[in-house]
């Protein structure tokens, strides 16, 4: 299991909300790409961006800070926030972008999910953010009636290799994950799982790994000091020694 340091992004700012709610941010710090460098010092080996400017407005916003961490950490990077079309798939592809996160088009455009699934493969990643165990799009902000395990079931049927699943109400609150909504994905939908959303202990991590999920997000519980991301990186070895 991989852990991905989050670093969201709002009005060129590295922040973090409360339930995914917009009025509800903090402000970790003024320099997005300074948080990324920080994280890969510590050994991150993958980071995830989420242009929120983006996800709300319905294209990506922070192209100039998301390039930047690009080009400065080398590292690979997957990418959500606004991401509804070809077009800008393959112009953040073309800057390094190594996977980009469709939400919002999952459920809107279905056949472009197959489309891009058939050209790019391991490039796209499908996001599916539930509330109270249905979908919510366009930033979080519109909900519908297709719950996540359809979604996800959608999104298997359609070629796509791997979903990023996370748990809107556990977003940013430092709770817990929803295993049981995490488990149910893996085991019905048979993709590989990227889960966000809760994760504030180390504890929270080796039992998502013991689920199998194939990544697990951090934002807050990062930048608040719960979850301290050396230990977090070591939790792999540990687990290999254990088993050896």
């Amino acid at each position: 299991m991989q852990v991905i340091p989050a670093v969201d992004i709002k009005g060129g700012k590295c922040v973090r909300l409360y339930q995914g709610d917009y009025n509800r941010e903090t402000v970790f710090s003024e320099d997005p790409v300074a948080m990324a460098l920080k994280w890969q010092a510590q050994g991150a080996r993958r980071l995830h961006i989420v242009d929120l400017d983006g996800a709300a407005s319905g294209e990506p916003r922070n192209i100039a800070a998301i390039e930047a961490i690009v080009k400065q950490t080398g590292l690979p990077i997957q990418l959500g926030g606004g991401i509804r079309n070809e077009t800008t798939v393959k112009k953040l592809l073309d800057i390094g972008i190594q996977r980009v996160i469709l939400g919002t088009a999952a459920i809107e455009q279905p056949e472009l999910i197959r489309k891009l699934c058939q050209k790019y493969n391991e490039a796209i990643i499908a996001g599916i953010d539930a509330r109270d165990g249905l979908v919510a799009t366009h930033g979080w902000k519109k909900n519908t009636t297709v719950t996540a395990l359809e979604l996800s079931q959608q999104m298997a049927a359609l070629g796509i290799p791997r979903v990023l699943y996370t748990d809107i109400k556990r977003d940013g609150t430092l709770t817990e994950p929803n295993y049981t909504a995490i488990a149910e994905v893996i085991d019905k939908a048979k993709l590989a799982v990227i889960a966000a959303g809760g994760i504030s202990a180390i504890s929270h991590l080796k039992k998502l790994k013991e689920i199998g999920v194939e990544g697990a997000i951090v934002g807050k519980a990062l930048y608040t000091g719960n979850i301290n991301l050396k230990e977090a990186l070591a939790i792999k070895e540990e687990t290999e020694g254990a088993k050896g």
